[in-house]
């Protein structure tokens, strides 16, 4: 699941509405979010799969967005507060 980031992480940016982006780009940014979010925690109890469903899932549920960093011009996925 995500984890809450400290305030001197929180992203700076625009909300996208996940259901607004191209299948296969919220595909491949969740996937790219996996990795790299899932190596920090060491959960290797799950599978790639199930660990996109879960984000996907927090998504539908509100639980975390889509945010376009206008600073940095990237884009990336956290935690709903």
């Amino acid at each position: 699941m995500l984890q809450e980031q400290q305030p001197a992480q929180l992203e700076e940016g625009v909300e996208v509405p996940y259901d607004r982006l191209h299948p296969e780009t919220l595909l491949n940014m969740v996937r790219e979010f996996v990795t790299r979010e899932w190596e920090e925690v060491g959960d290797s109890d799950c599978t790639l799969e199930d660990k996109v469903e879960q984000v996907f899932r927090q998504l539908k549920e509100s639980k975390a967005k889509v945010v376009f960093d206008l600073a940095s011009e990237t884009g990336n996925i956290v935690a709903c507060r």
